[in-house]
């Protein structure tokens, strides 16, 4: 009892110089200039190896006269230097369409011309290089080179044959969301307007997860459904991740995570990466929501399972953006805006990269 006395004083202890400091960084960088958090930013992304785990650019990129829908021209290389981001996952979305063989076949052929033709405006780009892991992507930094890394956006993807996981393994494919608003073979989505078929993930779907485990592929949970998000931490044997979420709890959203999805991913130590569409962080009109309503969903996930598991999915050229952060140049000010709520530069240094590194490196990439 003695024992369990004392460490409660000292962790009371812990605690309270851990408030006290973050209250003194808080009170210091509230009362900075624009201009001397705009250095400080500056500083810390020079140091500091950034990513962005999903944006929807290789598309426009590969068919610049079609109209994708949505705001486009978010990312560049060019961007990202100015912004001081290093690295970005680069998904090809393919939309849902019907499941029978020819519809399937197609859509696979769709994935696989489109990550080969983005694959080569990469390698063709001075200044730009595919990475596949970890090492890869600090390596870039080192160098000055801004890393790629190639995803599917929608399991739909892959068909139904199962072998089409190790063929985009191959192309490059390190990650891959596993549906989109409809459910597909694999799972349940959040979004589908007919409601659960699987109830959760189908039997293929459990295949598929032990695949991707099997050959190094990140599993995307977002887009899924709560059942299907258990589902896969259930089957998966390495962390998971939500590549561009929101927190349901400040947005009720379908496609934000509740509190337990945001718990049970950490815990498994997994990633939660928040997005920047608007629809996702606030009920208020498009001009009005901010940087500062991003960083509230940032906050929230930090507060609830701490700083070691949230990053960023900006979303960007697929619905993503708010006043403030319009385009990968912008990003900077997150970090200020971190740094105006108390941020030290090590959990700033996490958010940004850090913590996908550890990730990574925990599934062997």
């Amino acid at each position: 009892m003695r024992y369990v006395k004392y460490s409660v004083v000292w962790f009371l202890l812990i605690a309270a110089v851990f408030i006290g400091h973050s209250q003194v960084l808080f009170s210091q960088n509230s009362t900075k200039s624009l201009k001397e958090l705009q250095e400080q930013a500056d500083r810390i992304h020079k140091k500091i190896f950034s990513i962005d785990t999903h944006n929807d650019t290789a598309l426009s990129i590969n068919n610049p006269k079609e109209d994708q829908g949505v705001t486009t021209g978010q990312v560049s290389f060019p961007l990202m230097k100015e912004g001081g981001l290093d690295a970005a996952l680069f998904a090809i979305y393919i939309g849902q369409k019907e499941r029978d063989k020819k519809s399937l076949d197609s859509a696979v052929a769709y994935t696989k011309e489109n990550l080969l033709r983005f694959r080569s405006y990469v390698e063709d780009y001075r200044g730009a290089s595919l990475a596949y892991g970890s090492e890869d992507l600090l390596r870039n930094k080192r160098n000055g080179v801004t890393s790629v890394m190639l995803a599917i956006e929608n399991g739909y993807a892959i068909g139904v044959d199962i072998s089409n996981l190790e063929m985009f393994r191959d192309i490059g494919v390190r990650a891959i969301t596993i549906c989109h608003n409809d459910n597909n073979d694999i799972c349940d989505a959040s979004r589908d307007k007919n409601g659960p078929e699987h109830n959760g993930l189908s039997d293929f779907g459990r295949e598929v997860i032990k695949e991707m485990n099997r050959l190094g592929i990140i599993v995307d949970v977002s887009h899924a459904s709560v059942k299907t998000v258990f589902d896969v931490l259930e089957v998966s044997e390495a962390p998971i991740m939500a590549s561009h979420s929101g927190v349901y709890a400040i947005k009720n959203h379908p496609r934000n995570l509740r509190d337990k999805e945001i718990i049970a991913i950490a815990e498994a130590g997994g990633l939660i990466q928040v997005a920047t569409g608007r629809f996702f962080l606030s009920h208020l009109p498009k001009d009005s929501v901010t940087v500062k309503h991003l960083v509230d969903h940032i906050d929230y996930v930090k507060n609830l399972v701490g700083i070691d598991y949230v990053g960023l999915g900006t979303d960007f050229d697929g619905g993503g953006g708010v006043v403030g952060l319009e385009n990968a140049s912008k990003v900077k000010n997150i970090t200020i805006e971190l740094l105006r709520r108390g941020y030290t530069e090590e959990e700033i240094e996490k958010f940004w990269g850090a913590n996908f590194i550890r990730f990574l490196k925990s599934q062997n990439l």
